[in-house]
């Protein structure tokens, strides 16, 4: 009972933290700008934490170890293919992205830049970009209540159909009501929590065991091909089909609304490179570590976790090695890794709907107030739909997140890629390479074929369409290149 005390008024105490900073925040929000954006003030530390705090929820810490657990260094290519992405996308899309969404009429999300960036009147190009938003987003979102549930069932014995209302609440409030300001500077404190939690847990339980050598020693005699990355479970060879799917969650990475937002919100371009050196440190060292708590964790627990207990294999770990309120840190990081990526969802969707739905749709008059509590009551919606879908306690959190994170990098990862870099890209280019990258996922994804990850050919398909239909289509205007031109121009 005194453990079980001391737990909670830990987590008590930490999400008394973050919702105290939502409430300052919520002072200071203002206008959309401020909602969505914090008025691009973020400076490179918090912009690096808090666009790896969004990315890495809690299939990181749940999730990745999860499958670890099972499949050993299998499991690393996962962590290879995300390292590649995650630089990729801040080396080559990070600083234009920031400068293109100023110059195009100081954008404030995805649909609203591709609209600005061709000139469209229709409001095509907010509204069914904003679908696929909402879609894929209500299904990440169910991933992150998901592992809250899991991990309030774990520790507390809570049943799972309230331990999920207990963490998605948490996530509602302080998203509700400070926006951009206080996710991206609670997602900097929970990255920073993320990262020592991820790193501690491993190494104490491989100390516990003897050291480096006997741990290694102890994984190849339970299970030699946990030690072998090209071998899977069972025993046979990875094939060709298989790798390639493990390191396409790196393709990914261009199409994310949630982590590109924050390259759109940093103060200047010139902080990014700082900011990229921050985020690979956290990525690389955050990656490792989660596979060695899976591999670590298969025989420092005696007793084998089997399914969806897998991913509680993190938590678990932590039971069994620490005092209650060092228990009570680290899993208060677990619920930060899941509060700062679900909080980002919820933001970045409820900005679809505010902007590209309510406004374009419904009130174009509307004013900034108007906008903020349409958004805010957007993410109650949402939230309710994303609890809905994760009442199911055997879904695995990494098949949710692999879901979305394919629909995300299909629809919108080529249409960033173009829209940044290829002159001669056209709007009804962009509009074929979205729908054709979002339509694809949904369709490959339930007809399994091949066993390939559907992001693979959702990713070629969108790329074909955009250069096929842009080919085809008239030239972008003189208005339209002279933008484009100057993006490259500037120093911001």
């Amino acid at each position: 009972m005194t453990r079980d005390i001391a737990i909670i008024s830990t987590f008590v105490l930490y999400i008394g933290l973050m919702m105290a900073i939502g409430i300052y925040y919520y002072r200071r929000t203002r206008n959309m700008s401020d909602y969505f954006l914090g008025n691009r003030k973020l400076g490179a530390w918090v912009t690096s934490m808090s666009a790896e705090a969004t990315d890495m929820s809690g299939w990181m810490l749940m999730g990745v170890p999860g499958f670890a657990y099972l499949a050993g260094l299998n499991a690393g290519w996962i962590a290879v293919g995300i390292a590649l992405g995650t630089w990729a996308n801040w080396r080559f899309v990070a600083a234009r992205l920031r400068i293109y969404t100023e110059l195009a009429h100081n954008s404030m999300t995805l649909p609203e830049f591709f609209e600005n960036r061709f000139a469209d009147k229709s409001g095509l190009l907010r509204m069914i970009p904003a679908v696929f938003i909402l879609i894929f987003f209500i299904i990440y979102t169910s991933s992150g209540f998901v592992s809250a549930g899991r991990l309030f069932e774990t520790v507390f014995g809570i049943p799972y159909e309230y331990a999920i209302f207990i963490g998605a609440g948490s996530v509602v409030f302080y998203t509700l009501i400070g926006g951009f300001l206080a996710v991206s500077r609670t997602d900097f404190i929970q990255g920073v929590m993320m990262f020592f939690a991820i790193l501690v847990v491993p190494i104490t339980a491989g100390m516990e065991m003897g050291g480096f050598s006997t741990t290694i020693a102890a994984i190849g005699n339970v299970q030699h091909s946990m030690l072998e990355p090209l071998t899977k479970p069972d025993g046979s060879l990875m094939g060709g089909i298989e790798l390639i799917s493990l390191l396409a969650w790196g393709i990914g990475y261009f199409g994310q609304p949630h982590i590109l937002v924050r390259f759109m919100a940093v103060s200047s371009s010139k902080e990014l490179k700082q900011a990229t050196h921050i985020a690979m440190t956290w990525v690389v060292l955050s990656l490792a570590a989660a596979v060695a708590v899976g591999m670590v964790g298969r025989v420092f627990l005696t007793t084998p976790l089997v399914g969806t207990e897998s991913e509680t294999v993190f938590l678990v770990m932590t039971n069994s090695l620490f005092p209650p309120v060092v228990i009570g840190m680290i899993l208060s990081a677990v619920l930060a890794a899941i509060m700062s990526t679900a909080s980002s969802q919820l933001l970045v969707a409820a900005s679809a709907f505010a902007q590209d739905f309510y406004q374009t749709l419904l009130r174009k008059d509307a004013g900034q107030k108007e906008l903020v509590w349409v958004s805010r009551a957007s993410v109650l919606v949402i939230a309710a739909l994303a609890i809905a879908l994760g009442f199911n306690p055997n879904s695995f959190i990494l098949d949710m997140v692999s879901y979305a994170w394919a629909g995300f990098g299909a629809a919108f990862g080529p249409a960033i890629l173009t829209a940044l870099f290829w002159r001669r890209t056209t709007r009804n280019g962009v509009l074929a390479g979205i729908i054709v990258g979002g339509v694809t996922v949904l369709v490959w994804k339930q007809l399994a074929l091949f066993g390939l990850y559907e992001i693979v050919p959702g990713f070629v398909f969108s790329l074909l369409a955009i250069y096929i239909v842009s080919r085809l289509d008239e030239a972008p205007s003189a208005d339209i290149i002279e933008t484009f031109d100057a993006v490259g121009e500037s120093k911001i």
